[in-house]
């Protein structure tokens, strides 16, 4: 008797398990496309990310804190009698907020306009799919050399307001990036 009930709670179980979802890795950022285009006015970055808000940072955002999120892009040369030449070092910042009063969100990017949504899903659609972003203008890549493109996106906490900064360096769930990605452009 007690040893059918056992195997009965262990099917249990592993049918709880099954039915479950399964977590996202480290509740990271995962960085889905990235490639540089070349373009009349320099190289552009087109990319995308995947990632979700944890409860805690999704609560933030909904009582009025904003949270920045940094995209780093490197283009480095490489060169066999010397350090690898660094061509492009640049980075672009966008900023999440939502407004209790008027119940919207609303996305900044650095150097562009602000737009307002009214669901969170929209508005971090916005920062997961951006805008092509232009890393250098023209003549800054030597036509023909291949580079070396480093990116790197996720929230950065130096821009949260200080009370909270104590909290967010100490506490995991404030963490939200990516892993480095490396890829090779050929300048066009």
């Amino acid at each position: 008797m007690t040893t059918r009930f056992f195997r009965l709670f262990a099917a249990l179980l592993l049918l709880c398990a099954c039915a479950l979802p399964r977590a996202r890795a480290a509740d990271g950022v995962e960085i889905t496309r990235a490639y540089i285009e070349a373009a009349d006015t320099g190289y552009k970055l087109a990319a995308s990310y995947a990632f979700d808000l944890n409860h805690d940072l999704e609560g933030a955002v909904q009582s009025g804190v904003p949270l920045f999120f940094t995209t780093e892009i490197e283009l480095t040369r490489p060169r066999w009698y010397w350090f690898d030449e660094k061509a492009i070092v640049a980075k672009q910042t966008s900023k999440i907020y939502y407004n209790v009063l008027t119940r919207q969100y609303h996305v900044t990017v650095a150097g562009s306009v602000q737009q307002v949504f009214t669901t969170l899903d929209d508005a971090l659609f916005l920062i997961r799919r951006p805008s092509r972003w232009l890393v250098a203008g023209r003549g800054v890549l030597k036509p023909g050399e291949t580079y070396n493109v480093t990116l790197r996106m996720g929230m950065d906490r130096d821009y949260l307001p200080k009370p909270i900064q104590v909290n967010a360096f100490n506490n995991s769930d404030w963490r939200l990036s990516s892993n480095k990605k490396s890829f090779l452009y050929k300048a066009e």
